[in-house]
């Protein structure tokens, strides 16, 4: 992160006349004004110091009929830059950004800086949420220079999003000190019945001045590496729920992440492999 952006971020959720900005700020109000400024002509004027800064190849995207900041934003990537692992017995990230992974005790997931939040919050059903109790949560980060498409993690079948409301805060580290981000923010999750790795929960969480969460599908039959859907601008989030003795994942992301080290990862790409012991 630019030295701008940090001091930008510090005077937001560190200082008191900061905060009475960011209530503001977090509205979904206010992001969906920004969301519709960066869709119109004018703000294609944009892209160009965008791509720079953020070391943004272009050629590794299609961008040929980019109409303004949010269509480059969500741009298609060249399939060959993002080759789909497709050997079955591999768990593949269905997203670009930064891996997090933690151990559902309890209801209860710990994540950095300690920040304590609920499955049964995350989801707003308890029943559903007490399924992944020893289970997995793995957190994808996705910082404005990733991939900002997501794909399918295996085949298989789902049922209708559910989505629900809320503020949308900024989803780095510094927010997650104060508030609980991932139980605030907007967010829409669906069950992915796979074929391979039981039923996983797939949570996009929104943040600050994302105005969308954009999923293809409904109910839907899907195949491994297709896509799933997208978000517009900022940084985002996606979730991943797994149950006890469906993946695993080596011991030492679980390491790096209790010492605040996170694994990046580009769509497509193995984080595990089916659990297979006892079998």
């Amino acid at each position: 992160m630019e030295k701008s952006e940090g001091l930008l971020l510090r005077f937001l959720y560190k200082t008191m006349v900061g905060r009475v900005f960011l209530r503001i700020l977090i509205s979904p109000f206010i992001s969906k004004i920004g969301g519709f400024i960066l869709s119109t002509k004018i703000s294609k004027l944009a892209v160009k110091r965008f791509a720079k800064k953020n070391h943004i190849d272009c050629q590794d995207y299609y961008v040929d009929n980019i109409k303004s900041f949010n269509d480059f934003f969500a741009r298609r990537v060249r399939e060959e830059k993002r080759p789909i692992d497709r050997d079955e017995k591999n768990f593949i990230s269905p997203a670009d950004g930064h891996l997090s992974f933690y151990t559902i005790k309890e209801d209860l997931v710990i994540p950095v800086k300690q920040s304590m939040f609920k499955m049964s919050t995350l989801l707003e059903d308890k029943n559903l949420a007490d399924k992944y109790n020893d289970g997995t949560c793995i957190v994808i980060r996705l910082c404005v220079d990733n991939y900002h498409r997501y794909c399918y993690l295996d085949d298989g079948s789902k049922g209708e999003n559910k989505f629900i409301p809320g503020k949308l805060h900024t989803v780095r580290p510094i927010a997650l000190e104060k508030y609980p981000v991932f139980t605030e923010n907007a967010r829409e999750y669906t069950i992915l019945k796979t074929k391979n790795f039981g039923d996983v929960v797939q949570v996009e969480v929104g943040a600050l001045m994302v105005g969308k969460i954009k999923n293809n599908h409904g109910a839907h039959e899907f195949k491994r590496g297709e896509e799933k859907g997208m978000f517009l601008f900022g940084g985002s989030t996606i979730m991943l729920l797994v149950e006890k003795n469906r993946v695993d994942i080596p011991s030492k992301y679980f390491e790096m992440t209790k010492n605040n080290e996170e694994i990046d990862i580009k769509m497509g790409e193995k984080i595990g492999t089916k659990y297979t012991k006892g079998n």
